[in-house]
């Protein structure tokens, strides 16, 4: 035995409470709806926020650093997720959700901000300890101190194939979309790799706010009034937020009067509404009218040439919407809620007929950033039956000399191009309308007679527009 006297041990440090950091826990709650129960942020953040500043948890400049931290984490974390991989003894699948939207969240901070680094790595950790538990935060402490001992540009040379070996892997990882999305947009935009990096970006982008001054109700001169409020790029009736905001709290827009639509949708409308059509203009249908952003710009341009809209939509719910977007038309009008497949009128009864169809949402991703890691190739094939269903209504309601809009928010060709042509074999009285005049002043339309707009070009959602007569 020693001789040694002992050594005292050193008094345990007292155990620390962790940081509770309301903006991160929000951006954290907002991150596991949107896994868990499939919810789509621009849904789920809102009440959050509401709630936050009601309780005086929240000021202005919290409520957009937590915007910034759902948003940012959920459009790059497919590139978020191979950094992660690559500082983890571990296949993805094994780490836990939770934990991996924490880890993600710290990896936007660390990569996708100006937050210094040791303030990222701390107040992540912190919420690691709240949400996750002590053990799992040390995990995540030792990833975060793995992720940023490089910048972003850094771990994409990493862990992003080379573009000449694999191209379209290369922009998944760089640009954060799945690999079969990049395919069917560069497959849709046509081109070389440019032009599909600029798209790329665009999503990635935070989109403007756009308002739209429905006519007869309000105009673009009262939205102007606004706080860093510009007029639109190519829609008269549109006008932009430049700096976002909230739109409820513009008057217009809480009384009805005005609506949240970006200038895409309101294009669409437009050029269905001054398409020509031969003989009498006095019914029109928007046959797919949910939530009813377009079906109150149809609404107030038919009241101002003394025509009636039929709105119908199959969801009771949504229908419910539409009548609430419709309320104070100036014009008369309907909503019904009916299966625009199955419909409760009778053939030929319409003017001109708008089916802005259910589709995959793909040209939507810069406000629905989730949406690219929730659809999968095989729902198109869900999609296709209903979409091409309720085109052949469309053409069935409208009468011989009218003009049927069909219309998506998406570019896949598989969901435009493709239901177009396989509609128009059935139906051979029918001629395509050039679509590109009624769009005036928007350029890079292609070679028509379809259009497809795009994010990176038009500064839109990538709405697509087919215009169809019956002729026979």
């Amino acid at each position: 035995m020693s001789d040694q006297p002992r050594r005292p041990r050193k008094p345990a440090k007292p155990y620390r409470r962790p940081k509770k950091d309301p903006v991160r826990i929000l951006a954290f709650e907002a991150l596991r709806a949107v896994d868990e129960r499939d919810a789509y942020a621009n849904l789920v953040l809102p009440p959050l926020l509401r709630k936050a500043r009601e309780n005086g948890d929240f000021d202005a400049r919290d409520a957009a650093l937590a915007t910034e931290l759902v948003y940012g984490t959920l459009r790059r974390q497919g590139t978020y997720d191979a950094v992660v991989a690559a500082c983890v003894d571990r296949p993805l699948r094994e780490v836990d959700p939770p934990v991996l939207d924490v880890l993600n969240l710290g990896a936007h901070q660390l990569l996708g901000t100006r937050i210094p680094t040791h303030a990222a790595v701390s107040a992540t950790v912190e919420l690691a300890r709240v949400v996750l538990g002590d053990g799992r935060a040390k995990f995540v402490n030792a990833v975060l101190r793995k992720i940023a001992q490089d910048d972003l540009d850094g771990w994409l040379e990493r862990v992003a194939p080379p573009y000449d070996e694999d191209p379209e892997d290369h922009l998944a990882v760089v640009h954060s979309h799945p690999r079969w999305v990049v395919s069917a947009l560069w497959d849709s935009l046509g081109g070389g790799r440019a032009g599909v990096e600029e798209l790329l970006r665009a999503d990635n982008e935070r989109p403007e706010v756009t308002l739209v001054a429905r006519p007869g109700r309000a105009t673009t001169a009262e939205l102007l009034d606004e706080e860093a409020a510009v007029a639109g790029r190519w829609s008269p009736y549109a006008v932009r937020l430049t700096e976002g905001g909230e739109p409820g709290a513009v008057p217009a827009v809480a009384q009805g009067r005005a609506g949240v639509q970006d200038e895409g949708s309101q294009l669409v409308a437009l050029a269905l509404a001054n398409a020509p059509v031969e003989g009498p203009d006095r019914m029109w249908l928007d046959g797919c009218a949910g939530p009813g952003g377009k079906a109150a710009l149809l609404g107030a341009l038919a009241a101002e040439r003394g025509a009636v809209l039929l709105a119908s939509e199959k969801q009771p719910h949504r229908a419910g919407l539409v009548a609430k977007a419709l309320a104070g038309n100036p014009g008369p009008y309907q909503v019904v809620a009916a299966d625009g497949t199955r419909p409760p009128w009778r053939p030929g009864s319409f003017d001109r007929v708008l089916v802005d169809v259910p589709c995959t949402g793909l040209g939507a991703l810069r406000r629905r950033p989730e949406a690219r890691w929730r659809r999968r190739p095989e729902d198109l094939d869900g999609f296709a039956p209903l979409q091409r269903g309720l085109l052949r209504t469309a053409l069935e309601s409208v009468r011989v000399g009218g003009v049927v809009g069909y219309a998506t928010c998406s570019p896949h060709l598989a969901e435009t191009r493709a239901v177009v042509g396989d509609l128009l074999k059935q139906f051979p009285d029918t001629d395509l309308i050039d679509a590109r005049p009624l769009l005036p002043g928007v350029p890079d339309l292609g070679e028509g007679p379809d259009v497809q707009l795009w994010p990176h070009l038009h500064g839109t959602d990538a709405m697509y527009l087919a215009l169809i007569r019956r002729t026979g």
